[in-house]
């Protein structure tokens, strides 16, 4: 009974993992191989994503919730991406069209295969087979939608051991300390494999076993479709079992092996929000341990989230409540954080983020946001430029020096190098109907509390007076006031705010003057 390792504790799966080193994968002796990227035009991949999920209890399909900013489905399609399989199909029924339209824009080249009336895992893969190329005889991969951490390297060992023994159908297996409720692994007292039995069905004896069926199995394909086909719904959920084919296959006289892997995550299977968490709380860990091992500084590894997509250079630094989120990129020497979310973002080298939340932003090599600034999709900060305290920017860009200091929302707006928006500034960027942008030249000095109604353009070297409302364009080098003067009404308090505080206070400041 050989044993799989090939997740190493800490490593990301393959599909997306940080660490180059990581990403080289083991074969069943433990020795590291090499990826193969060609093409088996001899391998089918079934991927099993019709189930309705009902202990999620959501409206949306369980195999669309997301974990580690990815669909479960989508872990399983990059999977069997990776193992370059010819054929990958995928079975669907539950919530058809956005499960269908999840698969195909993950995976364009996967065939989505529906299934029909008849329940059951069993009928689902007979469907599939079903949409194979006529005359199919290679080895049939099948996977589960809901079991996102498997990953390559473990199918390859499985798939090599079940060509090396030449067997007609080989198990993946678990052991687990509590397997309630999972179908067990009974062996003879050779170790050989020798049936499937579900938790129901289990013997006193056979519920001490703890070895567990995962659910991940390889088929030689005409024994799948000899095994299927006599297969029937004669139980109690009238439904055709996939786990009777192994039943038929061994009446047949084909050879059946379970193989178990090592680390029991990768055929950990989603089933309710629970689960869930606890999948992406370990996917995270080993992200982040990659990470680290990579080179980046993560402080509170535990409150730390980063997403398989996410990409960090050497010497980055991640600071507690950081989440690096979708397709980030972060630069070498960059700090994010404290409690910063980056979705979808660039950040440059040696740039500071802090305590910001950003969506598709562009993030220039020393630049500094935050702290509390808000960073909506379509803003660009160039380098050494600045996006400061209680900011809000959207479809800007910020050119190489410029600050954008505090307290400001800067929307549809064009600021060139070198310049300085003051405190308390707004772009009016929407006058109901349509979005006008705002062009700031270079070095430009706008004063505090400005207003500039769009559509409207400040010169090169501008300035702007504190207060100012900006509705018409502002010359190169002129400076643009509209302050009207000041005037002070003497007496106003008391003859039109009599017996308030105020009265009484300004009456004893007069009295206070009179007597200096």
């Amino acid at each position: 009974m050989r044993a799989i390792l090939v997740f190493r504790e800490g490593s990301p799966i393959a599909h997306g993992g940080p660490v180059a080193e990581e990403l080289n994968h083991m074969t069943d002796s433990g020795h590291i191989t090499d990826a193969d990227d060609t093409t088996d035009s001899g391998l089918a991949v079934i991927i099993l994503a019709a189930g309705q999920g009902t202990r999620m209890r959501s409206t949306k399909a369980k195999v669309l919730h997301a974990l580690a900013g990815v669909p479960l489905v989508g872990h399983v399609l990059a999977t069997a991406d990776e193992l370059g399989a010819a054929h990958i199909l995928a079975v669907v029924r539950h919530e058809r069209e956005a499960v269908a339209a999840a698969i195909s824009e993950q995976s364009p080249h996967a065939i989505i295969v529906d299934q029909d009336e008849v329940p059951g895992t069993g009928r689902a893969v007979e469907v599939a087979l079903g949409s194979l190329p006529e005359g199919f005889t290679g080895q049939v991969v099948v996977l589960s939608a809901d079991v996102p951490l498997l990953d390559a390297a473990t199918l390859r060992s499985l798939i090599s051991a079940h060509q090396h023994a030449r067997n007609a159908l080989t198990i993946l297996s678990a052991r687990l300390e509590n397997p309630t409720g999972f179908g067990r692994i009974v062996r003879s007292p050779d170790g050989s494999f020798e049936a499937i039995v579900e938790h129901k069905d289990a013997t006193s004896e056979q519920l001490r076993v703890d070895e567990i069926n995962a659910g991940v199995y390889v088929f030689n394909a005409d024994s799948l479709r000899t095994a299927l086909a006599a297969i029937g719904t004669d139980n109690a959920q009238q439904e055709k079992y996939l786990t009777d084919a192994a039943a038929g296959i061994r009446a047949a006289g084909g050879s059946i092996e379970a193989v178990p892997v090592s680390d029991h995550w990768l055929v950990a299977g989603i089933n309710d929000r629970v689960q869930l968490g606890a999948a992406a709380r370990e996917l995270n860990a080993r992200i982040v341990r990659g990470w680290q091992l990579a080179g980046v500084t993560i402080h509170d590894p535990g409150n730390t989230w980063i997403d398989i997509k996410a990409q960090l250079a050497p010497d980055v630094e991640l600071l507690p409540g950081t989440q690096v989120r979708g397709a980030t990129v972060i630069s070498r020497g960059a700090i994010i954080g404290p409690d910063t979310t980056l979705l979808d973002c660039e950040v440059g080298e040696n740039a500071t983020v802090k305590r910001t939340d950003a969506t598709l932003a562009v993030i220039g090599a020393g630049a500094s946001v935050g702290p509390f600034a808000y960073l909506r999709p379509g803003t660009y900060l160039a380098q050494d430029g600045k996006i400061g305290t209680f900011v809000e920017t959207k479809n800007v860009r910020i050119g190489v020096g410029s600050k954008v200091p505090h307290l400001s929302y800067i929307g549809d707006t064009e600021v060139g190098e070198g310049s300085n928006v003051g405190a308390g500034t707004i772009t009016a960027n929407y006058d109901g109907v349509n979005k006008h942008r705002t062009i700031i030249g270079s070095h430009v000095r706008t004063g505090s509390h400005n207003v500039f109604v769009a559509p409207v353009r400040i010169g090169d070297g501008a300035y702007t007076g504190a207060g100012t409302v900006v509705r018409k364009d502002v010359p190169a080098g002129a400076l643009a006031i509209n302050v009207a003067p000041q005037r002070n009404m003497d007496g106003w308090v008391a003859a039109n705010r009599s017996g308030t505080k105020a009265a009484d206070a300004a009456a004893a400041a007069s009295d206070d003057n009179r007597d200096h």
